[in-house]
């Protein structure tokens, strides 16, 4: 499924000190920037300002600030002020409502109460203004402790909350199934990480078909699930599927990262689908930036011909 020395190569760059020094130099520099296609900038203003265009395309967004397993509960505490920030600053842009966080950034390391009250913090001016919230999921460690939280936000009352679900972990049946019965809408995505074998498939048939089989249960039995990947197999699998069960395209949403395949996100915007982009932005980028490479070899090929291909 992944090649292991890929992503330990290009996670091991991601931490040379030189070569992010030298990233965060050139890697966001207005206009020449070799990551400004895939990174929407550092500062939510720079987001914001990077997005702009996409509802005129009937495209819709999620915003994320990126950043994960903070060390302390004083930077968890941070990173919870720092979203409460970004809440208040796309309220007064006036774009999409919608973002997403992962709970190691808010403290899930350091202890579960530490997430739960940056969660509720976050959360509250998110209800008030009315937003949506996606829970991301992390590696499969973090997978019971993850829906474990979103669990106890839910039965506190907060209802615009969702997270994500990886159809490489053979445990995910059971998982969309509970979430499908609480009403938790869910954005279904194959998994990046390295997992061991107990506990996700290995080979990519196996992830793919464990992909179908699910986005027709989320289809079926969900609430408003999004589909997530570039893959054009899984993508027309789903139109397939939701064509022959007589689903209306609003049924669901499919969803890709911001600066990969735009002729498709366009495409499917103009077959009549909804198309969210996922948008990351922030400091932190270039960590993120070279785990997304070596999550899969493909991705290397992807974003160079990407970077030779303006299409959209």
């Amino acid at each position: 499924m992944l090649d292991a020395t890929a992503k330990a190569l290009f996670h091991g760059l991601a931490q040379v000190p030189t070569l992010q020094r030298l990233a965060s130099r050139y890697g966001m520099a207005p206009g020449t920037g070799f990551a400004r296609r895939f990174i929407a900038g550092e500062t939510v203003e720079e987001a914001i300002a990077a997005v702009a265009d996409l509802p005129s395309k009937g495209l819709l967004l999620t915003l994320d600030y990126l950043g994960e397993s903070v060390g302390s509960a004083a930077e968890a505490s941070a990173a919870a002020a720092e979203y409460v920030s970004i809440i208040e600053k796309i309220v007064a842009s006036g774009v999409e409502r919608n973002i997403s966080l992962k709970l190691t950034q808010l403290g899930l390391d350091v202890d579960r109460a530490t997430a739960v009250d940056n969660m509720r913090r976050i959360l509250e001016p998110a209800d008030a203004n009315g937003f949506f919230v996606r829970i991301d999921m992390e590696n499969s460690p973090y997978t019971d402790a993850t829906l474990g939280i979103l669990e106890t936000l839910w039965q506190q009352g907060h209802r615009n909350v969702g997270t994500v679900i990886q159809s490489c972990l053979k445990r995910s049946p059971d998982d969309i199934r509970t979430l499908n019965g609480r009403g938790i809408r869910v954005r279904l995505v194959k998994g990046a990480y390295k997992e061991p074998r107990e506990v996700a498939h290995q080979r990519k048939s196996e992830v793919d078909a464990a992909f179908v089989e699910l986005m027709q249960t989320l289809l079926d039995e969900g609430t408003y699930p999004a589909i997530a990947t570039h893959d054009p197999d899984m993508i027309d699998a789903t139109k397939v599927y939701a064509a022959s069960k007589g689903y209306a395209k609003d049924r669901f949403e499919f969803q890709m990262l911001y600066g990969i395949r735009r002729d498709l996100q366009l495409a499917l915007v103009n077959e009549g689908y909804r198309m969210r982009v996922y948008v990351p932005f922030g400091k932190q980028w270039y960590p993120y930036f070279m785990r997304r490479l070596g999550e899969r070899p493909a991705n290397v090929t992807f974003v160079l011909k990407s970077l030779f291909r303006e299409r959209g």
